[in-house]
């Protein structure tokens, strides 16, 4: 669980018990980058500091910076890779990575999420890369980078909002006890990279890219850039999708969160 375009709606805590509720068993703890290091596991006692609001999202270099302050933060994919990494965390769900922004060549800009994959031995479920990126370069650098990519029961790479219409995925699987297996394999083979498992959303979205083009356009105008692009096009896509597109943000984050919590259990089971 990280922060990036779901702190909002995790405001309601009842929404994350439900989260944590979906598969009974895993131990009912989620991951909260708080004050030290040391509390990166919470248990439901401790839940209702997630609805705390006007918490800072950290990228994985503010980590750092934000523990020695003391202060409270919320990760991004890649700072929750970091801190699960601290603790030795090998499973997580989330919405979609970071990866390279549209307009690469004039504006060199991408997401510290794939460098911290390299660095973290964690499967990471997730319904593909954040559809305001540029998905394909984005493919291409995972491949340089070693990082595998799987689809689950899917030949193509979900676009987030929409279930397909992305590159082709390097292997496909059809259950979390496969998946478990390839990360045991990959992980006994001594390659100490994050692994990628991309889930369709469960309702696509399909006539969404023509929004998101308008989203970043806006962005552009008002002279929005780094890491405020991100919050800025979903807060445009939720406000001129109707709602439709942060009700889908909402079912693809339970429904990964569910499979991440299976594949967990079949790799402890292994």
């Amino acid at each position: 669980m990280h922060a990036r375009g779901i702190l909002e709606w995790l405001a309601n805590v009842n929404r994350l018990a439900r989260l944590l509720e979906r598969h009974v068993a895993i131990v009912q703890r989620v991951l909260v980058d708080m004050a030290h290091p040391a509390d990166l596991g919470h248990d439901r006692a401790e839940h209702p500091v997630v609805g705390v609001a006007g918490v800072a999202v950290l990228v994985t270099e503010q980590v750092v910076a934000c523990v020695a302050s003391g202060e409270l933060g919320a990760t991004t994919v890649g700072g929750t890779l970091a801190a699960a990494r601290l603790a030795g965390i090998r499973f997580m769900g989330t919405g979609g990575i970071g990866g390279v922004h549209r307009g690469f060549a004039d504006r060199p800009d991408v997401s510290a999420d794939l460098a911290q994959l390299t660095r973290t031995p964690a499967l990471v479920v997730y319904s593909g890369i954040k559809s305001l990126l540029d998905v394909t370069a984005t493919a291409e650098l995972l491949e340089t980078l070693g990082v595998p990519v799987l689809g689950f029961r899917t030949d193509e790479l979900p676009l987030f909002y929409t279930a397909g219409g992305g590159p082709p995925v390097p292997a496909r699987v059809e259950s979390a006890e496969e998946a478990a297996s390839v990360a045991q394999m990959h992980w006994q083979l001594k390659r100490r990279s994050g692994l990628l498992l991309a889930q369709a959303p469960p309702t696509s979205l399909d006539d969404v890219e023509p929004l998101i083009e308008q989203a970043l356009a806006a962005a552009e105008e008002q002279g929005v850039s780094g890491p405020a692009v991100t919050p800025f096009v979903l807060s445009y896509l939720h406000e001129h999708s109707g709602g439709r597109t942060r009700e889908v943000n909402r079912e693809l984050v339970l429904a990964n969160a569910q499979l991440a919590a299976e594949v967990a259990v079949a790799y402890s089971a292994s």
